[in-house]
């Protein structure tokens, strides 16, 4: 590819892809009866959403600004589920919702007479207390989460005018993590099964994966649907959905020799424009690159701010052609869980935002110094 008519930094996302993995999930949520949903913690560049609508009935807001955009730019069903609701802001995020997801029984009946006004499906966040994922800090399903109820703290009765459970304990997980998830469901909350209308399974389905087992996906779901055929079941992704659909473009500034790597330093920084790989952590893979082997040459990639940290720590990389000042560095999957968690720390540029359609690249937003000032005061 001729990146050269790409800015850099920008993030870049590939249209073809994003209808690829549209069409999957499309047909996913046919063959198994489901309903899915765009969650917008993970995926919210609207200037898609044109095209997301053509697949999917709606989103699900963690946020009164996600609550926003989703009525602007998306429309269809609206799901809310945020941690914690505010008194202030109530009114203006139950406008034109679907559905509303509780996290405790105290948040519900601080709110439910509003939420009976307003005629909207009303649900709770429940802890199955099963996560397969390994970092705690991503773990929603802990001892210690403060995100759902336990089976012991909602006790045996749903409370009155409850209609929905919704369940969030996946992360990039596979088909046997949610059977398992749904043996907990049946274990731990099945006598609330059959007093409900609707059941929301969360994200972290990540169906677009290589190798992910759409199959067994679909008997899953259809064997518990013949178990409960009253439940509408939601599920809402944003990884599957953006997953593998596009790349930051960035260009080496300057490469600063150490006695072991050789540091490439980026226009881009972790801190500020991929903190999922310190968060995580995790090693992004660049196009072009490989992990160094004894004795070659190791180039380690390190952002622009003035933190010390703002180095990608989680491993090297080796390049075939030596890197030189004014290389691009594709840095590939950086679409999902990338931009929606960006800042303007130390002031550097955000990275511009730009769609490639057929070959064509289409600059969508670039950001100045007055995205800068506006976040201050």
């Amino acid at each position: 590819m001729n990146y050269s008519q790409i800015p850099s930094p920008c993030y870049v996302l590939e249209e073809e892809k994003l209808i690829k993995n549209l069409e999957l999930i499309n047909s996913v949520q046919k063959r198994a009866g489901i309903t899915v949903i765009l969650a917008l913690k993970g995926f919210a560049m609207y200037s898609t959403f044109p095209l997301v609508r053509k697949y999917l009935k709606g989103a699900t807001a963690s946020s009164l600004f996600e609550a926003m955009l989703i009525r602007e730019e998306l429309g269809g069903e609206l799901h809310l589920y945020f941690p914690v609701y505010q008194e202030h802001e109530f009114a203006a995020a139950i406008k034109d919702a679907t559905h509303i997801t509780f996290n405790s029984l105290s948040q519900w009946e601080s709110f439910k007479e509003k939420t009976f006004n307003a005629k909207i499906s009303p649900g709770l966040r429940i802890n199955p207390e099963y996560s397969p994922v390994e970092t705690d800090m991503y773990n929603p399903a802990s001892l210690m989460s403060r995100l759902g109820i336990r089976a012991e703290t909602l006790g045996d009765k749903l409370p009155e005018g409850i209609e929905g459970l919704h369940c969030h304990n996946l992360c990039e997980s596979d088909s046997h993590a949610l059977s398992t998830t749904l043996e907990q469901i049946e274990k731990l909350f099945g006598n609330h099964l059959p007093h409900i209308k609707w059941l929301n399974l969360g994200g972290g389905h990540l169906l677009t994966r290589q190798g992910y087992d759409i199959e067994h996906f679909v008997k899953v779901m259809t064997d518990f649907k013949t178990r409960h055929p009253h439940l509408d079941i939601y599920i809402e992704p944003s990884s599957a959905i953006a997953w593998e659909t596009g790349f930051l473009r960035a260009t080496v500034l300057d490469l600063i020799q150490t006695p072991d790597p050789i540091i490439a330093m980026l226009d881009v920084s972790f801190t500020a424009h991929m903190p999922d790989c310190l968060e995580m952590p995790y090693k992004p893979r660049i196009q072009g690159a490989r992990d160094p082997q004894p004795g070659e040459t190791a180039y380690r990639m390190g952002g622009l701010t003035c933190l010390a940290g703002d180095v990608m720590g989680m491993g090297d990389y080796y390049f075939s052609t030596p890197l030189k000042i004014g290389d691009s560095i594709i840095l590939e999957d950086m679409i999902h869980y990338t931009m929606v968690k960006t800042s303007m720390f130390n002031g550097v540029k955000h990275p511009s935002i730009g769609i490639l359609r057929n070959g064509e690249f289409e600059l969508v937003r670039e950001f100045e110094y007055e995205d800068f000032k506006r976040r201050l005061s």
